[in-house]
């Protein structure tokens, strides 16, 4: 061990031991020049078995924490491997585990416990997501530190892995007994983001009812069985979190996210008054409507019923958009003004019903994109409405919600935010943004085609954020023949017809075409002048097709587009032949 006061590196001080386990002890430092405390993770050599097994799967777990971002996970400051030992320098967790709060004082409040679920969920969302997915698999109340703030942070990443599609089961058994899911002991089939629900669901019957699922007799009961006062929608929750069955569980964190929002909604007691309001509101229903049809016709009554509908407030909303656009008060960046009223109507079809997607679409279409610019304020106020929106009663996360309900949907809509970021942004930033909406959309889409698009729009917008940056050895970033066969393919009318979408069209051909002029060193990079030119070429042939379709001829208002695209490709071919003639590279035929 480590003596107290020893200087680790130079810049560490050891200042207490703050935890042991059966391999590694964990001290507080401090790095006294930075006034910044730090925690210490020690491995010893000597006494450690196979240390160079145990070193190994140290440097996996390491690497992984380096290349998180999240409130909710701890951050790799340092590596150090000295003659004696491994130290993992990492942030400081101030707080203790959820296993020292319930050794103190038993079962938590179910509040709480509900609170610390989410942000769980939150973290574990955010692990599955990644590329590939990481399966935590050790969940569980020691792994969890809460801190003074009452928020929660997720240690401990030694059994954690990535996802292998490829593999059938694991062949090792990792986790702790009674909060391990059936597949993590091996034969049983392959870990992935169920398992982590499964041990999440055991953490919670923890938690909220005092009992570990960890010690004889490995059981866990139905929570009220324990405490009669606790929600029978928080109890269904944990029983279906830790079905033996994978697919008998919720499929992701974000449908178990969505179904602890709304544990109320699943009380026995809830649903019996539910019941009962709902045979009411049937009644007075009735009643309301004969004394409608008796006192001001059958019009006004089923008027009145559309205003509650879904598709009541996007009519509504239909009608404001069309009443202003006739006005022709649109002009460039102030839809959120302009169609105010409208926006509130597509934020109630929103809340009535987050999971289908068509107000999302209507509202980005035919409100944001109405002058053919995607604003910075129209771009915040979209993002804030795919976080949440309140109905009056609750607060809804809107985007949790309709990727519960259809994950294609969702795909469909956070890609359209991508494009209007890629294509109609006010200016260059929207570029790098549209990369986090088309990183959202890419695992949920299911359509083969709409899925290689959204990958193509990926490999461009990072090319765009690289900067033509080079490497450690000189090479460029991004692999300019990947960024310019994208290019090609988004551009290929076999791939996309231009006269599907005429708007989404030019504005595209604008891109790349501005793409092309502001990128004439392609030549310096390996592609030759007549694969340049045969992209230009063939964005002045899908120009042709537009010009050629009835849409084009009696919607003047694109003319303007038009113009800028074959602007950009004039100034793209000067541009490619000045690049040419002051390339030091070898241009091909």
């Amino acid at each position: 061990m480590l003596e107290i006061g020893t200087l680790v590196d130079g810049k560490y001080k050891i200042l207490r031991v703050v935890g042991k386990g059966g391999m590694s002890v964990v001290y507080q430092a401090v790095n006294e020049k930075a006034n910044k405390i730090w925690a210490v993770k020690e491995v010893r050599k000597d006494g450690t078995q196979n240390f160079e097994v145990v070193k190994q799967n140290l440097i996996a777990e390491t690497d992984m924490l380096k290349r998180f971002n999240h409130p909710n996970l701890p951050s790799i400051i340092d590596v150090i491997d000295t003659e004696d030992s491994f130290l993992i320098v990492m942030d400081y967790i101030e707080g203790n585990s959820l296993s020292k709060a319930i050794e103190s004082s038993g079962a938590q409040s179910q509040d709480d416990v509900i609170e610390w679920s989410k942000q769980l969920c939150d973290v574990l969302g955010y692990l599955h997501s990644r590329k590939p997915p990481i399966i935590y698999r050790d969940m569980k109340p020691a792994n969890v530190m809460l801190k003074p703030d009452g928020n929660i942070s997720l240690i401990d990443f030694g059994t954690a892995r990535e996802f292998k599609s490829s593999s059938v089961e694991d062949t090792t058994c990792l986790g702790t007994q009674g909060y391990a899911a059936p597949e993590q002991y091996g034969g049983h089939g392959q870990t992935d983001a169920r398992t982590d629900i499964y041990c999440l669901g055991a953490t919670m019957y923890h938690l909220v009812t005092g009992h570990n699922p960890s010690t004889p007799p490995y059981e866990m009961y139905p929570i009220r069985q324990w405490n009669p006062m606790l929600s029978s929608g928080l109890e269904e929750i944990i029983i279906k979190c830790t079905q033996r069955n994978p697919n008998d569980r919720y499929q992701s964190c974000a449908e178990l996210l969505y179904a602890l929002d709304h544990y109320e909604d699943l009380d026995i007691e809830n649903k019996k008054v539910q019941r009962f309001k709902w045979k009411t509101f049937i009644a007075s229903a009735i009643i309301t409507l004969v004394l409608l049809l008796g006192a001001i016709g059958f019009k006004v009554a089923e008027s009145s019923a559309k205003a509650q509908t879904y598709d009541g407030y996007l009519s509504a909303a239909d009608d404001l958009v069309t009443a202003q656009t006739v006005s022709g008060t649109v002009t460039k960046g102030d839809g959120t003004e302009v169609f105010k009223e409208a926006i509130d109507q597509y934020k109630l079809a929103i809340a009535t019903n987050p999971g289908e997607s068509r107000a999302y679409l209507d509202l980005l279409n035919k409100v944001y994109l109405a002058d053919n610019v995607f604003s910075s304020k129209e771009y915040a106020q979209m993002n804030d409405l795919m976080k949440g929106v309140s109905d009056g009663a609750k607060y809804i996360k809107t985007g949790d919600a309709l990727l519960s309900a259809d994950p294609d949907a969702y795909a469909n809509v956070t890609s359209e935010i991508g494009d209007d970021l890629l294509f109609c942004y006010e200016n260059d930033n929207g570029i790098a943004t549209s990369l986090n909406w088309y990183e959202r959309a890419e695992p949920n889409c299911s359509d083969t085609e709409k899925k290689k698009l959204i990958e193509e729009y990926i490999v461009i917008a990072k090319a765009y954020l690289d900067g033509g940056q080079i490497d450690d050895k000189g090479r460029p970033t991004s692999d300019p023949a990947e960024v310019f066969e994208a290019l090609k393919n988004i551009s290929n009318p076999e791939v996309v017809n231009p006269t599907d979408n005429l708007k989404v069209s030019l504005k595209c051909y604008k891109f790349i075409s501005g793409f092309l002029m502001n990128k004439n060193d392609f030549f310096s990079l390996g592609i030759n002048e007549s694969q340049y030119n045969s992209l230009l070429d063939q964005l002045s042939g899908n120009l042709e097709l537009i010009a050629k379709s009835d849409t084009y001829k009696n919607n003047p208002g694109l003319n303007e587009l038009m113009q800028d695209v074959e602007n950009n490709i004039k100034s793209a071919r000067q541009n490619g032949l000045s690049a040419k003639k002051t390339s030091t590279g070898t241009v091909g035929q």
